[in-house]
């Protein structure tokens, strides 16, 4: 009669735990590695001259991973906004690239940068021009992904603070505040 050792036990145990949780990490890993996703967006803007009034934003990124746990991000925007009780509107579309920071699967946090074209007019002062100009700007933020469907898509809630320091105007007080807050929210469709 074969006797078998507790050793041999043990090692087989453990070679086949071994070899389990290789197939599990490589399966997740398949599953969460992706070569890019398109992430169509809509968000709600504030900027701190203009108070609790919020505004509608629009945008479209591009987010890829580029090593484990950081992905970069392009991304075009579009949003409007009034200032001064209407005297001013400024209308501007951000392209901007970022990088993330995946500390958990389903959350994110980082920043970047961009470049922010601005179209300032005039509507209540018909002889002022409207002025376009561009800035450079910085970012910092985070947000949560939540899958809807596995491998296909996700809701993407994504928040960051926009500085981009004081902008010159043709109405007094001639400078006024340009950094804003947003928030958006966007399905992110994974390919």
């Amino acid at each position: 009669m074969a006797t078998v050792s507790y050793r041999s036990v043990l090692r087989k145990t453990y070679r086949y735990l071994a070899a389990s949780l290789l197939l599990m990490s490589l399966a997740l890993s398949a599953q969460s590695a992706r070569a890019a996703e398109v992430i169509p967006s809509m968000g709600m803007t504030r900027t701190p001259e203009n108070g609790d009034d919020t505004r509608l934003s629009y945008g479209l990124a591009v987010r890829s991973n580029i090593v484990p746990m950081v992905t970069a991000e392009i991304g075009v925007a579009y949003r409007k906004d009034e200032l001064f009780d209407g005297a001013l509107e400024s209308t501007q579309w951000p392209v901007t690239a970022s990088l993330w920071l995946h500390p958990m699967p389903m959350m994110y946090v980082g920043g970047g940068a961009g470049y922010y074209n601005t179209t300032l007019h005039y509507p209540k002062t018909p002889l002022l021009a409207s002025a376009t100009s561009q800035e450079f700007g910085m970012h910092l933020g985070g947000g949560l992904t939540v899958p809807m469907i596995p491998g296909v898509a996700s809701l993407d809630l994504n928040g960051r603070y926009v500085y981009m320091g004081d902008q010159k105007t043709d109405l007094p007080p001639n400078n006024f505040k340009a950094d804003y807050w947003t928030t958006s929210l966007g399905v992110a469709f994974h390919f």
